[in-house]
């Protein structure tokens, strides 16, 4: 019987390799953006019209309650959509409302 052999692995060499590269550097990326939407900043006295997408369940009146704190001012938002309401009981859930100033 022979003695078992140990294996030699003295003449074995590695070598290890990152497919990690260097960060990129963007410190001299400059960026414009242009738009033909027109540009319009609040004026003294003036305020910006507010957007209010509505949600299922929701109604005008429960939507002027939550702007102006009065569900009754409800005509306030149907005057300011009448390009895209017929009726204020019709509302549809994703449509887009625009919610005008409070005109105490």
């Amino acid at each position: 019987m022979t003695p078992d052999k140990k294996a030699d692995f003295s003449d074995v060499q590695s070598k290890v390799e990152s497919t990690e590269q260097l960060k990129a550097d963007f410190s001299d990326v400059q960026s414009n953006i242009s738009s033909t939407e027109t540009i319009t900043s609040a004026t003294a006295g003036e305020e910006q019209v507010q957007t209010y997408t509505v949600e299922k369940g929701d109604t005008l009146s429960h939507i002027a309650k939550r702007f102006y704190g009065k569900a009754g001012k409800w005509n306030a938002i149907f005057d300011a959509n009448r390009d895209q309401l017929d009726d204020p009981d019709r509302i549809q859930p994703g449509q887009v409302l625009r919610i005008p100033p409070a005109g105490d």
